[in-house]
């Protein structure tokens, strides 16, 4: 069964799977959830609970739950899975490169931990991300400026890829013009952010119309060991193309 939990903080949503969750429980559950944020023009940061004497999904639930999540990703803030069962932590870690927002795995003992975590997470995000498994590309949107919680959200992401991939292919950043950090703490972050990945990262794109955006692949190139190219920002799809192209494939044969 699957329930919905009271005690979570305001503008948390909780729920708690125990026994057989079946596609009915999704139906009952998850489906007023999604349907009434999607209604109150809110988005949903979800703890999703799986004590103990949870035992397996019913074959509809699963169906239910990929047709729910695909049909509202674009929906969720965050999500927080709290459980001790080893085949729940290590799929959650496994998928969690593919939902839009970061997704966190903790112990049953760190659920306080976990909802602190939900109630930390800035609102409308300056940077929204999706990693595209086809072309193993990640396409960022930055929209306002940066903060040290985007740069968590993306290294959750590109982390969870590496942990079952050599490296990921490209990076493409689509910003019609950079907005600059929101602070010095954000900026340090981003800096961790591309010291962190850059070797396992062969090629980034950026897709923007600012005057600065010329001067970033000449400035990247003496300190990342990525390959940087400046696409336009109506180019999103070349950028993508460029980016996921084989590493023999030289830049200048993408037109």
């Amino acid at each position: 069964m699957l329930e919905r939990l009271k005690d979570a903080p305001a503008g948390v949503d909780a729920v708690k799977a125990a026994g057989t969750v079946s596609k009915t429980d999704y139906e009952r559950v998850i489906g007023p959830l999604v349907s009434g944020a999607r209604s109150e023009g809110r988005r949903i940061r979800l703890l999703y609970e799986f004590g103990p004497e949870f035992r397996s999904f019913s074959p509809g639930a699963g169906w239910e739950d990929l047709k729910i999540g695909m049909s509202s990703l674009r929906l969720f803030e965050g999500c927080a899975v709290v459980s001790d069962i080893g085949w729940i932590r290590e799929s959650t870690r496994l998928t969690s490169f593919l939902m839009p927002c970061p997704v966190r795995v903790f112990g049953n003992q760190e659920r306080d931990e976990a909802l602190r975590w939900l109630s930390s997470l800035p609102e409308g995000p300056g940077i929204s991300h999706r990693l595209l498994p086809e072309t193993q590309v990640l396409v960022a949107e930055v929209e306002q400026p940066l903060r040290a919680q985007d740069f968590e959200a993306l290294a959750l992401t590109v982390d969870s890829w590496l942990e079952v991939h050599d490296e990921l292919a490209g990076v493409v950043v689509h910003a019609r013009a950079f907005p600059g950090w929101e602070n010095v703490g954000s900026l340090l972050r981003h800096v961790r952010f591309v010291r962190d990945h850059h070797r396992k990262v062969r090629r980034v794109a950026l897709a923007a119309d600012s005057k600065l955006a010329g001067l970033v692949p000449h400035l990247a190139n003496h300190f990342v060991q990525a390959e940087v190219r400046r696409f336009g920002y109506d180019e999103l799809d070349g950028a993508v193309a460029w980016s996921a192209a084989p590493p023999d494939q030289h830049p200048t044969d993408m037109g």
